[in-house]
């Protein structure tokens, strides 16, 4: 497409992690199925949404056909059309600055002048390298272009330099199919394509940086595993378990996808290419959910206790921390709420811990590797509970605690149905909320703070109502779940609107 055809008068360039983001929100909010594609595993397709939400890369993990490759390839249709230079195999921005550009558009004055712009669709914003004995750093990365050196170029000049799967990546999707088929020696060189962004060609002392998602595939541990992936590329990947679909539905998928003769390809491929250039509003893409101060704590004490749980094998390292943050954000956006709640900072904890830790050989059953991940599932959530239980005394500190729990199971018989009025009636609950978001506060730096949590930290007298309910009941909740801890009540007499983290049987004196 000629560059006169695409108007690029109120253009900016946005990352591909923003505007898969501004997607979802946008999708999110308007209450519509993000990956209506596939059908049935709506707890991996969560999972999915909280690793983008975040700006992570994931590694999808199951056995053979479950769909691993339909959802990635469906990752692109939350992904608009971007302008590209025309021809340029790196999917170089016009309006890119220069230390971004590849070697030939690096030497233009105006690359978009010259060499032309035409529009890049979403469908083209996938790139895939198939993972098997002979993926090597020619497949991955690129070769020597024998053409360009017999043209004149010289070998180490990065014009002569012909690249392949990752920065035709650029700007869009890197998917590697089996990644576990690749040799860890290959592996090795994801790295810094999946922590810092950029490729590294150490034959030309050369570093490119990378506008991408990483999607990678495998299968879990014990079933065909070919190679090892490193644990320190497995760090730096979200691990999604991907199981089979239900009975229902999978009779649903074969009737959808059973043969059929018509030009729905060609139809879609034909209108794509006319869609406009999406613009994003960077404000949209602003993380402006909040997280308590209590639930901070909780998951800074949940980490801490897995690093000293006789459970593990491997314990999780300082990403398992922020990112088990970063996931809980992502929760409460999912629901589009402004506070996150304990059922988020469980969902956040389980998959940044999922493949950040690695329970003791007896724990795992490598015949079933779905028991294997509900195993880690209620890993999580014991350290959760366990959590709870060490900062339970602090989130009740200064209370009168005969009548806390008599406001306690009061408010569960009634029903929470709006925290800041109801709060009103229970002076005694009332006080232990506003006693735990002032101890809790005391424990962060404000100036970490986003802009919603630092409102958190004002009064909150004129804060907006529906803020300052979602604030309250996670507040509540974490007031239910220390007084269970401390034995005021029993779990029959907790709201049954609270989420209450339980500790698996096996888990028994390992935590």
């Amino acid at each position: 497409m000629n560059n006169s055809h695409i108007n690029l008068e109120n253009y900016q360039p946005v990352s591909v992690v923003s505007q898969m983001r501004a997607s979802l929100l946008k999708k999110i909010r308007n209450g519509q199925d993000f990956l209506p594609d596939i059908q049935g595993r709506e707890e991996a397709k969560q999972d999915v949404a909280r690793a983008l939400l975040s700006g992570y890369n994931i590694y999808l993990v199951s056995e053979e056909g479950t769909g691993k490759t339909r959802l990635s390839k469906s990752l692109t249709s939350l992904l608009p059309p971007i302008p590209k230079v025309k021809g340029c195999p790196y999917n170089d921005d016009p309006r890119w600055p220069k230390h971004l550009l590849c070697a030939r558009c690096r030497k233009s004055k105006d690359p978009g002048a010259e060499f032309g712009i035409e529009l890049m669709p979403s469908s083209r914003r996938f790139s895939r390298i198939q993972g098997n004995d002979y993926t090597d750093e020619g497949k991955l990365l690129g070769i020597k272009d024998i053409h360009a050196i017999a043209m004149g170029k010289s070998p180490t000049d990065m014009e002569s330099f012909a690249a392949t799967g990752v920065f035709r990546a650029n700007r869009g999707i890197l998917f590697i199919d089996e990644l576990p088929a690749v040799r860890t020696k290959v592996q090795v060189l994801l790295h810094p394509v999946a922590e810092e962004k950029k490729a590294i060609l150490e034959e030309y002392n050369w570093e490119h940086p990378l506008d991408i998602i990483l999607v990678a595939t495998g299968n879990p541990q014990g079933f065909s595993h070919v190679n090892e992936v490193p644990r320190p590329l497995l760090d730096r990947l979200e691990l999604i378990y991907m199981p089979l679909p239900s009975k229902e539905v999978e009779l649903e998928i074969a009737l959808r996808e059973k043969f059929k003769a018509d030009n729905t390809y060609y139809k879609e491929a034909k209108e794509e290419i006319f869609l406009p250039i999406t613009k994003i509003d960077l404000k949209d893409i602003q993380r402006v959910v909040a997280l308590p101060c209590w639930i901070m704590l909780l998951l800074n004490e949940a980490i801490a206790c897995s690093r000293d749980c006789g459970a593990l094998d491997k314990r999780p390292s300082i990403r398992g921390s922020y990112r088990a943050l970063d996931h809980t954000y992502a929760g409460a956006e999912l629901e589009n709420r402004k506070i996150a709640y304990l059922k988020d900072a469980y969902n956040g904890l389980k998959l940044a811990l999922r493949g950040r830790t690695e329970l003791k050989p007896d724990l795992i059953d490598f015949d079933h590797p779905a028991d294997s991940f509900k195993r880690s599932a209620e890993f999580s959530e014991d350290l959760l509970a366990v959590a709870l239980g060490n900062c339970a005394d602090l989130f009740l500190h200064g209370c009168n605690v005969s009548k806390l729990a008599r406001d306690l199971k009061a408010l569960a018989m009634e029903g929470i149905r709006n925290t800041t009025r109801q709060l009103d009636n229970y002076r005694e609950l009332k006080q232990a909320v506003s006693r735990l978001k002032s101890v809790a506060k005391q424990k962060i730096d404000p100036s970490l703070l986003n802009q919603t949590e630092k409102e958190l930290f004002q009064n909150t007298a004129n804060m907006d109502e529906d803020l300052l309910l979602q604030y309250n009941f996670s507040a509540l909740e974490t007031i239910f779940n220390a007084a269970l801890h401390n034995n005021l009540i029993n779990k029959n007499e907790v709201e049954k609107s609270i989420f209450i983290p339980q500790l698996a049987s096996w888990t028994g004196s390992k935590l």
